[in-house]
């Protein structure tokens, strides 16, 4: 039975890197459904957030790969109930949206989103939320007609308690190897 997995990587600055993980999913013919990059909480090590829709038999087998890579330290992945995560959200909307309908209005507050723009020919919309919360404001919207739509990859957090930090002073008290400036 396939599952939403969140796959966390932790890897060192190196340029082409992302590439070849994307290139692992590509050979086992998984779909990425968001994919994001981003500095971590340490220095030097950068976090790739991957969402995927596999079987845990495909994910494990996804992670052990993206593992033998050299500059990736480690990657995690999880299910929903394991992680807090969120997406933004950008509509552009006709400015006729603003200026005839008080429901329209009522459909920003009821979704707590707010209006980062509004020009005299359209407004722009933002909505930080889960996924489901994203498309329900989509859903809300479209009967004004959205003139563009864009969404960013997921972002999370994992729920259990263990640092990033921790892990590598334990692989490297494990391994008896420095791994790098990464514990500074």
């Amino acid at each position: 039975m396939n599952t939403t997995y969140t796959i966390s990587i932790f890897t060192e600055d190196i340029i082409g890197l992302l590439s070849r993980v994307t290139i692992i999913f590509t050979r086992r013919h998984v779909n990425i459904e968001s994919i994001t990059a981003s500095e971590s909480e340490l220095k030097g090590v950068y976090r790739y957030t991957i969402v995927v829709t596999v079987s845990e038999e495909q994910v494990k087998k996804l992670v052990k790969q993206i593992e033998k890579q050299v500059e990736v330290l480690k990657a995690f992945y999880h299910v929903n109930s394991e992680i807090i995560s969120r997406e933004i959200a950008l509509y552009k909307l006709s400015a006729e949206a603003f200026k005839e309908n008080e429901s329209f209005m009522n459909i920003i507050n009821a979704n707590y989103a707010k209006i980062l723009s509004i020009a005299s020919d359209y407004i722009v919309v933002e909505k930080t939320g889960d996924e489901r919360e994203i498309k329900q404001l989509f859903n809300d919207l479209e009967k004004f007609g959205i003139l563009e739509f864009v969404r960013s990859g997921r972002v999370c957090i994992t729920k259990p308690l263990k640092t990033l930090n921790a892990f590598l002073m334990e692989l490297e008290n494990n391994s008896n190897t420095t791994i790098k400036h990464f514990n500074k």
